[in-house]
């Protein structure tokens, strides 16, 4: 149904129409400026708040559409509306909780960043222009999730590699303008992938779009006709979006760029971002190339496995906590290809509620990382250990990240999970060998998340301790704890949720014969 009125590009809008305002202030230390973020910060939430509320009331199932459409179909683009239902629904919430939150605990880490920089003779940008980076960011990756058609995705994908770029290049750590370039260099190659595979497809049919409004509602156009080359058109289209998803073999990137990125980037990057280019194989891909794209899933199913099974294996090697957590992405990103490569109603929606896990559970992580950097001084897993005593609350809400990347109660992980697994056995045809061999990868995977994931949490937690701290709680820590509190919430409350989501995977599964 239609909004009663632009409230999607409002929640677009807003937030980077204060950001704006400040830009301009002269604030070195940003603390004038911390009403605006905070301000900021809340409205970045209200997607969140509009898809729980709307799940909760049933409308959601349908789909919402924002009045205010921009049509384009006169130079063959088509319609940009703004658009959610039950398959963005948890890419919308999971982004709106993390880049609201991670708003409020940036203060004090820019804050302590910039100092640090310019103790060291750079000259670095104030907090006004960090924050205004940060909600350009933010808003891209919303958009991204409300686009319905290709070329507006594209458009918001190129704002959140230009905002993200910038943020890495003034405020990373190590060789930052050289990690920033390489981030840049391969993450253009993936955005020009997809624009080219696009391009062939749109300028062939005579429109990009794929979400249109039908009786009122938001429904997919028919598949795409069989054009000369097409399967090469979308060859290109998914391997851009493998890049942007960091699965094995484009994956390189990816340790060094959430990394060495200041970590409240780190924190929307690994969790956020990453992930779309999974959503956007569901959202765009499926639905228009069906016949193409199932001829892909052995490879699918083979690349996700290895995936996550490789990603586990060296994020085990790591010591640097962020490094860890980057090739822990690299992991998780195999999960939720491999709920999307079952082609079923189960593995879809358990992909989308992957996106939503691991949003959460890398958010908190990377948000404790940044805790021990402005107050410990390192992020080496090895001088830490202990810290359960001096960190309590830290510790029980780092258990919890860790149990959203697992599967284990109270965790949305759980969810997910076990809707990918139930996908893989109701999608797979094959003979019992094979079926033994997935069977015994699936296992592996399994334990290999859980060996880092529990692993890592008593090298840093637990043992010896090395440092003795009062934890105090100020709004910094506090952010994080009201992340891990919020997937609880939504690990109880994934309820109304969930029906909208099977909805939206009963028809993209339907598109291949399956269920």
């Amino acid at each position: 149904m239609y909004l009663g009125a632009p409230i999607l590009w409002a929640t677009l809008l807003a937030p980077l129409l204060l950001a704006l305002v400040g830009a301009p202030l002269r604030d070195d230390r940003g603390r004038g400026y911390r009403y605006i973020v905070y301000t900021g910060g809340l409205l970045l939430l209200l997607p969140a708040i509009l898809v729980l509320y709307e799940s909760n009331t049933g409308k959601l199932a349908g789909g919402l559409i924002d009045p205010l459409v921009i049509d384009l179909s006169g130079y063959g683009i088509g319609k940009f509306m703004l658009v959610i239902d039950g398959l963005s629904s948890p890419v919308v919430v999971g982004i709106s909780i993390v880049t609201s939150l991670v708003s409020f605990y940036s203060v004090r880490y820019m804050e302590h960043r910039i100092e640090e920089m310019r103790s060291e003779g750079e000259k670095v940008p104030g907090l006004p222009v960090y924050y205004l980076l940060y909600v350009g960011f933010s808003v891209s990756m919303l958009g991204m999730a409300y686009s319905s058609n290709l070329i507006e995705f594209f458009i918001f994908l190129e704002l959140s590699l230009l905002t993200s770029f910038a943020l890495i290049a003034y405020y990373g750590y190590g060789d930052r303008r050289k990690i920033s370039l390489l981030y840049f260099i391969w993450t253009h190659i993936a955005g020009a992938l997809f624009l080219a595979g696009t391009l062939y497809y749109g300028l062939n049919r005579g429109t990009f779009d794929v979400v249109v409004e039908i009786a009122g509602v938001p429904g997919y156009i028919a598949p795409s006709p069989l054009y000369p080359y097409i399967d090469l058109a979308v060859a290109v289209i998914v391997i851009g979006l493998f890049v942007k998803m960091a699965v094995f073999g484009v994956h390189m990137w990816l340790p060094y760029a959430h990394a060495e990125a200041p970590t409240p980037v780190s924190a929307l990057l690994s969790p956020n971002l990453i992930g779309i280019a999974g959503y956007a194989l569901a959202r765009f891909v499926y639905p228009l190339f069906p016949g193409i794209i199932e001829g892909y899933k052995a490879l699918l199913l083979t690349l996700a496995l290895v995936t996550i099974i490789y990603g586990g294996l060296v994020a085990l090697r790591q010591v640097d906590f962020k490094r860890f957590l980057a090739y822990s992405s690299v992991s998780q990103m195999g999960y939720m290809l491999l709920g999307l490569a079952t082609f079923t109603s189960f593995g879809i929606g358990g992909a989308m509620l992957h996106y939503l896990s691991h949003a959460i559970g890398k958010a908190v992580l990377f948000m404790v990382a940044g805790v021990f950097i402005t107050e410990l001084g390192t992020r080496n897993i090895r001088e830490m250990g202990g810290l359960a005593r001096s960190y309590p609350l830290i510790a029980a809400v780092s258990l919890l990240g860790f149990m959203h990347l697992v599967g284990v109660p109270p965790a949305v992980g759980m969810w997910s999970e076990v809707l990918i697994v139930y996908g893989v056995f109701s999608g797979l045809q094959v003979d019992n060998y094979i079926l033994w061999g997935v069977t015994l990868l699936l296992i592996l995977a399994f334990m290999v998340t859980a060996a880092y994931s529990f692993l890592t949490m008593r090298r840093i937690f637990f043992g010896q301790p090395r440092t003795r701290r009062e934890e105090s709680v100020d709004l910094f820590k506090a952010s994080v704890i009201m992340v891990g509190a919020l997937g609880i919430f939504l690990f109880i409350a994934i309820g109304p949720l969930s029906e909208p989501l099977r909805v939206a995977s009963d028809f993209l599964a339907s598109v291949f014969g399956g269920g």
